[in-house]
């Protein structure tokens, strides 16, 4: 059974570290408001929600993403970069550990799963603000005996891989070449965003749709006529707070006992 693990923001929301965007005042309840209403796309889609409490100290922990990259054999704890967010990992840790191993990686492998974004066998990681080289080398050590295979993209001007490249299916990315290279992903079919939306590359894959931000309307048109069903849901007041759809749950399937 699919499964997503989600953490529900609160009040601390408004401290959350921002990179990119200028910092607006944030109403909490309206985000949890909506954070209630992704919850509910995942459960229509057929996934399992968990969902972990709000941590008051931790303004960024509703961003589960960053926290682990989960993938068949093991689930493998992040280490990301602002100190502020070191100590999410604990609650995420506990939540993952009846479905895989855990393991984690190094003090000093500075990485975030919101730049990793798993393609088959294929792990490209983002070079970003928030992943750097000796992460990238630290997750392929431990993803390599598994069969997976690490590339790592280089990203400018966003805050991780995945807020400028998503994938639509098996065979095709959603991406914004203006903010990191189309040559990684050669293999693959490549369809762009329009220039007028950047941010809308950051799109969750679900089982039998692909969930987007009503922000994106252009983009709405652009994955239908490729062929895709297209959830839409308003995240307005956690895009303050530099969110995207992928970074507010680690999404994985159960796996027999």
């Amino acid at each position: 059974m699919p499964t997503a693990i989600t953490r529900a923001p609160g009040p601390e929301l408004a401290r959350c570290e921002l990179t990119h965007l200028p910092r607006e005042p944030i109403d909490p309840a309206l985000a949890l408001t909506q954070h209630r209403a992704y919850q509910a796309a995942l459960r229509d889609a057929g996934l399992h929600v968990i969902e972990l409490p709000a941590d008051p100290a931790h303004p960024d922990g509703v961003f589960v993403e960053d926290t682990a990259v989960v993938l068949d054999e093991l689930a493998v704890l992040t280490r990301p970069t602002p100190a502020s967010r070191r100590g999410e990992g604990a609650a995420v840790a506990s939540a993952l550990a009846p479905f895989r191993p855990v393991t984690a990686l190094p003090p000093d492998a500075f990485l975030e799963g919101g730049d990793v974004l798993r393609v088959g066998r294929t792990l490209f990681v983002g070079l970003s603000g928030r992943t750097g080289a000796a992460g990238v080398q630290a997750l392929a050590e431990v993803v390599g005996p598994h069969g997976y295979a690490v590339v790592p993209v280089r990203v400018t001007g966003c805050l991780h891989l995945k807020s400028a490249v998503c994938a639509l299916d098996d065979r095709t990315v959603l991406l914004n070449p203006a903010w990191v290279s189309t040559e990684p992903f050669a293999s693959l079919l490549r369809v762009k965003v329009p220039v007028s939306e950047p941010f809308a590359a950051n799109v969750l894959r679900l089982p039998g749709g692909i969930l987007l931000s009503t922000a994106y309307p252009t983009t709405e048109v652009l994955l239908r006529g490729h062929g895709h069903r297209v959830i839409t849901i308003d995240v307005s007041e956690l895009h303050k707070a530099e969110s995207g759809l992928t970074c507010m749950s680690l999404v994985f399937q159960e796996l027999p006992s």
